[in-house]
């Protein structure tokens, strides 16, 4: 498990994804989008299929 803090980012917030985990799943930050979704007790990160 890793734990991180949120990170004031202008008027939002943000949290830095460590690159083992990205890589892990196979995502490119500069290339590749993904989605968020909102579930019951957390949210989840997916990648998109190339179009």
């Amino acid at each position: 498990m890793i734990i991180k803090k949120l990170r004031n980012i202008g008027n939002s917030w943000g949290l830095i994804i460590p690159k083992s985990i990205l890589e892990g799943f196979g995502i490119n930050p500069v290339l590749d989008k993904v989605s968020l979704e909102i579930e019951a007790d957390g949210i989840k990160i997916k990648k998109l299929k190339e179009e």
